[in-house]
């Protein structure tokens, strides 16, 4: 008898992920910041990702769909090289750290993945791009925290890495009080080394 039935939805997105190496190299950055501001709530480090397309809560019966489509996709594209640089928050309540490199490549990718999914017939919310990798959320009775360690991060400017995979994540946010976790539901590997014109 199982235990634990695969859930009839799953809240889903398409992302790309830094390699341990880039991650590392932030997390040492951000070191002293997990010790100074230990009330953030701190995103597990393997759960860093860029986001590309948030696709929300969606049946379960979607997802071959979206396996078979996207394996395709991602076949077809180039490897993108990026970096980690920088930092921001949004309403200072949530810490990110920015993405630099072939940004052209990145949209183009993003919009490339979206308008497959919605090819698909998978309605979901259109806003734009800005891609960043999520680092903490602050609790509601502290405005300070996430601006004061953003301010610490401008001048961060991490090594290039080359993305080489594409990512269908699913997370268990809203399905209970603990921390928020992801889990890769499948990863494909991009099809060329790196984009033509790129160095």
């Amino acid at each position: 008898m199982d235990d634990h039935p695969e859930p009839s939805t799953l809240r889903v997105f398409v992302a790309l992920a830094p390699p341990d190496d880039a991650k590392d190299e932030l997390a040492r950055v951000l070191q002293p910041a997990y010790d100074r501001y230990p009330r953030l709530r701190w995103n597990r480090i393997e759960d860093w990702h860029i986001t590309l397309a948030f696709l929300g809560e969606l049946p379960s019966t979607a997802v071959p769909l979206l396996r078979s489509v996207l394996a395709g996709r991602a076949a077809s594209h180039p490897a993108l090289r990026l970096s980690l640089r920088g930092g921001g928050q949004f309403d200072d309540r949530l810490l990110w750290s920015g993405i630099g490199g072939d940004l052209e490549g990145l949209h183009l990718l993003a919009a490339d993945v979206r308008e497959l999914v919605r090819s698909c017939g998978i309605e979901f919310g259109g806003r734009p791009l800005r891609p960043h990798l999520t680092l903490a959320r602050a609790r509601r009775d502290d405005p300070t925290s996430v601006p004061e360690v953003a301010a610490g991060l401008t001048d961060f400017v991490g090594r290039p890495w080359l993305s080489e995979r594409l990512h269908l994540v699913g997370s268990n946010i809203g399905r209970g009080p603990g921390p928020i976790h992801y889990r890769d539901i499948e990863s494909w590997r991009f099809g060329t080394a790196v984009r033509p014109g790129e160095p």
